[in-house]
């Protein structure tokens, strides 16, 4: 990547940066003139070219956020620069996870009213427009998470360098949280990258990483760590005009064809979100297409998103999702670096292939190669996709090591097993591998109905039994239900916990149950929705209300990706002896299992539901599927499989993409018998 700079700047960048913490210029340190200054959460430096280095360290916390204080003090540091202008000004974080989180959600969650949501908003719109409009170049210097308000910051200056490292992300989440960018984000995206990418980014909340921050012109250029400094220095006072969109994306911006553009993104909002139970993605087109992107001119607005059920159910969620990270971080817990995977099948060789992603060495026991190959090839395709970088997809997949014989067994620190879900098959494996299991090493088992009490009976040691309990998709779903034997004192389950964490998915503690939380939770809305199937209604028509309710996929066509066999299975176990549904058990007869048999309740074509039409769906049908579900939820939080409410909700959205704007299946039901008696 070409950076432009000198040859003995980027010299000098390497010497600085490898002598210097990340996010302090060594330079810029050793020479503070009087006119530097240090608040709570920023430092000013200035450093011998006239360049001011201005970096951002929230007191008392692992990231940045952009509360009223921090911002507060931002104000003042811009009054001490205009006292003396910089010939340039840098602005980055010293905080190794990233540049900045965004603004304080919990000054969001307190607003009271029409006029503290427009003093939020007006608060980052005048602070960042004001520094878009200094008289010296400005840059924003990214590593890490870059999202929300602090995208917004950056994207008030003149320049952005990203870091060109694998954790670097930028994005605009505010629409997950039922929101919108209201700091002067969806003017200048736009204007700098297009209306056709800003529009996706702003509708999605997707995040993009180095690789496409530049390529979009999102960022000026990524540039290797050691390089930042030197690279942030010539391009700051290099004198070169700001970035702009060109061609049809700048075209986009502005009338007439803002209004097509507009046009087709309120028409992809609706077909995902029929109901409009999700009302920010409409009013940032809205904003955007009429406002220039400013809430404050468009009050009413502002005040009804801001307020808004969604909005705060969404907020929820995040807290929810914040909490489960929280179970991922247990201190003290012995890190796994090393972990044998037992059972090629597509989910214990797609367990394998993720943890080999997030960076662990990974060994993958099957029967012979000819059952291992399948897997390998699965993750090959799915590191080139997902990686992109050539390289990057190699060491990934050099971390994923066949191992027929089982030799991984005796040194890994954490051994899942991933094989048929029988009693008498899993503790016939565990006979073999116990043995050999190194001191300390954690033994796991993928099982999603099995008791954990049953599978240890015959265990030397018992107390290192611990249930990880992944859901298919493993690399699209974020939940992992983390099992606590009847031996275990709590350090299994624990350091469980920090496994499923460091591997960038949310671990959830539950107690031994059948079907745990969320099969548990699963089984009576599916078999209901099946009844459906029996009493005359078409799968195509359950499936479409229960996703018009806001579930990711209809309850049919998840029995049929989920396989219609372990339907019938989970459903005898988990359905109280009621009989199965006629029609799942005449498809189980017949052999067609769903999409991995290429027929169940659909015909499935490449690895998609070939569905009909779906008809009028009779009303109240989504109550109807969805409180069998509720209460199971509510028997499952009775019994202790889940320590609060809160965590069974979250458990319910995270495990079963259950519909976030109601906050959980509890908190709605709540929520609906708290209207009820209004």
């Amino acid at each position: 990547m070409n950076t432009d700079l000198p040859r003995d700047d980027a010299g000098a960048a390497q010497g600085t940066a490898a002598a210097a913490p990340h996010g302090v210029d060594a330079r810029a340190r050793d020479t503070a003139p009087p006119h530097g200054g240090t608040t709570t959460n920023w430092r000013l430096r200035h450093d011998q070219d006239g360049v001011a280095w201005l970096t951002l360290d929230c007191a008392g916390g692992a990231v940045n956020t952009l509360s009223a204080p921090v911002l507060a003090e931002l104000a003042s540091m811009l009054d001490a620069l205009d006292a003396r202008p910089p010939r340039g000004l840098v602005i980055r974080s010293a905080k190794p996870a990233g540049f900045a989180a965004g603004a304080d959600i919990d000054e969001f969650a307190a607003l009271n009213g029409a006029q503290e949501a427009r003093a939020l908003i007006a608060r980052g719109w005048d602070l960042f427009a004001r520094l878009a409009a200094v008289r010296y170049p400005t840059l924003a210097l990214i590593h890490g998470h870059c999202l929300g308000g602090g995208l917004e910051l950056a994207l008030a200056c003149r320049y952005r360098l990203v870091a060109d490292e694998p954790d670097t992300a930028l994005s605009l989440p505010e629409v997950m949280l039922g929101i919108f960018p209201g700091w002067g984000g969806m003017s200048r995206l736009p204007a700098l990258v297009g209306a056709p990418a800003a529009l996706d980014m702003m509708l999605t909340g997707r995040r993009v990483d180095a690789r496409r921050a530049a390529a979009l012109g999102l960022a000026d250029a990524r540039v290797p760590t050691r390089l930042l400094d030197a690279a942030a220095r010539h391009t700051v006072l290099s004198g070169k005009p700001r970035r702009r969109a060109r061609g049809l994306p700048a075209l986009l911006n502005r009338s007439p064809l803002k209004a097509l553009a507009a046009r087709q993104a309120r028409k992809r909002i609706a077909d995902k979100d029929p109901q409009g139970h999700y009302p920010a993605p409409a009013a940032i087109v809205d904003l955007w297409e009429h406002h220039d992107g400013n809430a404050l001119r468009a009050p009413a607005l502002l005040e009804t998103i801001l307020a808004s059920d969604t909005a705060r159910n969404l907020v929820r969620v995040f807290r929810l999702q914040e909490r489960l990270k929280a179970h991922g971080k247990q201190e003290g817990a012995a890190p796994v670096t090393h972990v044998h995977v037992v059972g090629a099948g597509t989910m214990g060789g797609d367990i394998a292939a993720w943890c080999a992603l997030r960076g662990l060495k990974v060994t993958l026991q099957d029967q012979d190669m000819a059952r291992i190959a399948p897997a390998l090839g699965r993750a090959g395709k799915f590191y080139a996709d997902k990686l992109k970088d050539r390289r990057a997809a190699r060491a990934a997949f050099d971390r994923l090591v066949p191992d027929p014989r089982g030799d991984g067994v005796a040194h890994a620190d954490l051994v899942i097993e991933a094989i048929v879900e029988q009693l008498d098959a899993k503790r016939t494996l565990y006979r073999q591998i116990e043995p050999r299991l190194k001191p300390g090493a954690l033994l796991a088992t993928n099982t999603s109905s099995l008791s954990l009490r049953d599978l240890g009976a015959e265990l030397a040691q018992p107390e290192r039994l611990v249930g990880i309990h992944f859901f298919n998709p493993v690399a699209r779903m974020p939940l992992v239900e983390v099992v606590r034997g009847p031996a275990d004192d709590g350090g299994a389950q624990a350091r469980a916990c920090a496994f499923v964490g460091a591997i960038g998915k949310l671990p959830l503690p539950v107690r031994d149950a059948p079907g745990f939380l969320v099969n548990a939770v699963l089984a009576p809305y599916l078999l209901e929705a099946m009844r459906c199937v029996d009493e005359g209604l078409a799968p195509e028509t359950i499936d479409a209300a229960m996703t018009a309710f806001g579930m990711p996929m209809g309850p049919i066509e998840l029995a049929d990706t989920v396989g219609l066999d372990i339907a019938l299975a989970a459903g005898r176990e988990l359905a109280g002896g009621a009989e199965p549904p006629r029609c799942l058990m005449q498809r189980v007869e017949r052999g067609e299992l769903g999409r991995k048999s290429g027929r169940g309740f659909y015909a499935w074509r490449d690895g998609k539901a070939d569905k009909g039409k779906a008809g009028d769906a009779p009303p109240g049908l989504a109550q109807r599927l969805t409180d069998p579900l509720v209460a199971r939820a509510r028997q499952q939080l009775a019994a202790g499989v889940v320590s609060d409410a809160d965590l069974a909700d979250a458990g319910v959205i995270f495990g079963t993409g259950y519909a976030p704007y109601t906050g959980g299946p509890l908190h709605g039901e709540r929520a609906r018998g708290a209207r009820t008696t209004e």
